[in-house]
């Protein structure tokens, strides 16, 4: 018998094969109690928290936790409403105040996740008889916007200048088009090379630039703005999109901008419209926290140094990393196959360490990794036990001699 789920029978069948040879299920894990930022209990056991994306450790700040719970005091635990209804705050309105401030813009705008901020945005933008062009690794949420917004779309070999420049070539001049770039990619933590893009963008007309500096913000540039402020690209860019479940350490997502229409958005983005409008206690959280990361200059520095600290020594062993150098918090651990990837996710796990396990279609076909993202808070010991941990586990898999 088929039904609408036959579809996936394949993969239902996969993931059974897997947890048939005694794994366990990496899509299945239970914090049973998070201690801090790099601290939880998982089944029982103090497991270190290598895998978060709470780059600056956020998610337990005291100003942070008391501004939630004031505003829950204050204003209930939710808004029951959209931004253009009742849903509108004067803790959405802080926000957005913080958000351009931070970023020194005239223009923010607050959607209820950074996955609706790119659909939002890239879909109101671009849509029929318009282009989209983009890393062809682009995220889920940039592929969605475009599909919402039915604008042809364009892709471009990963990270490749001469590809973008050539595939915007064959455009119409007249036409108009979206270019949306990341400034770090979530899967291999490598960074876009932003100035040759944006120089070879800007040789062809009727062209706007997006920047998802989802994994950027925080920690790159003199001000936490991400990627396009650390290499000098900010009066280029048009749009930056962002989301508040990394640095920020909450949940939520904008976009800033100094385009002199930007507020009609607010009147024609379906995901921004037709959503009920996120938690006073979350928005609270969220200013709090942002207005935080712009005295933050100690804590990106020990990000940074422990990011270069765990990507030297994983190569030092000899496990195979995405990148040469360390280009931002994340650090992807290359692997065979699926099976080599769950056993050394699940040795992780047994030796105290939770990474994220990666495979397609989140990344290119036959790709399959453990990805680790350093916080902030974790201490020159927990980098150093991190290390011990992956040795031990890499040698019981058989990753590493």
């Amino acid at each position: 018998m088929t039904d609408l789920f036959s579809k996936f029978d394949a993969l239902i069948a996969e993931r059974q094969a897997l947890l048939d040879t005694g794994v366990r299920d990496p899509f299945a894990i239970v914090m049973d109690e998070v201690k801090s930022p790099t601290l939880a209990i998982i089944q029982g056991r103090p497991t270190i928290l290598l895998g978060t994306y709470n780059y600056m450790g956020m998610t337990f700040d005291p100003d942070v936790i008391a501004a939630g719970k004031k505003a829950l005091d204050d204003f209930g635990a939710g808004t029951t409403g959209s931004r253009v209804l009742n849903g509108t705050y004067q803790g959405h309105k802080a926000c957005e105040d913080a958000l351009k401030e931070f970023y020194g813009t005239a223009h923010a705008m607050v959607f209820s996740t950074g996955y609706q901020a790119n659909l939002g945005m890239i879909s109101t933008i671009a849509g029929k008889g318009d282009y989209v062009v983009l890393d062809a690794d682009s995220h889920a949420s940039i592929y969605d916007g475009c599909g919402l917004g039915n604008a042809e779309v364009v892709r471009f070999r990963h990270n490749s200048v001469e590809d973008l420049d050539k595939r915007l070539g064959r455009l119409s001049a007249d036409a108009q088009k979206l270019v949306v770039l990341e400034g770090v990619y979530s899967m291999l933590g490598d960074i876009a090379p932003l100035p040759e893009m944006v120089a070879a963008i800007r040789k062809h007309p009727n062209c706007m630039i997006l920047v998802d500096e989802a994994h950027g913000m925080g920690f790159f540039g003199p001000n936490g703005r991400g990627v396009y402020e650390e290499l000098g690209v900010e009066k280029d860019i048009d749009f930056v999109v962002g989301t508040f479940s990394k640095s920020v350490g909450t949940v939520g997502g904008f976009c800033v901008s100094n385009h002199p229409k930007f507020e009609v958005l607010r009147l024609v983005c379906r995901p921004y419209v037709f959503t009920a409008s996120l938690p006073p206690s979350v928005v609270a959280t969220a200013a709090t926290s942002i207005r935080k990361l712009m005295h933050a200059g100690d804590k990106r520095a020990h990000l940074w140094k422990n990011s270069k600290r765990l990507h030297a020594g994983l190569r030092e062993m000899g496990f195979t990393l995405g990148t040469e150098t360390a280009q931002s918090a994340i650090i992807a651990v290359m692997l065979p196959d699926q099976e080599t990837t769950v056993r050394m996710w699940q040795a992780l796990l047994e030796q105290g360490v939770y990474v994220n396990m990666a495979r397609p279609p989140a990344t290119p076909a036959g790709t399959f990794l453990l990805r680790c993202s350093l916080c902030a808070e974790h201490s020159d010991d927990q980098v150093g036990d991190i290390l011990d941990r992956f040795r031990a586990a890499g040698q019981a898999v058989g990753c590493i001699s």
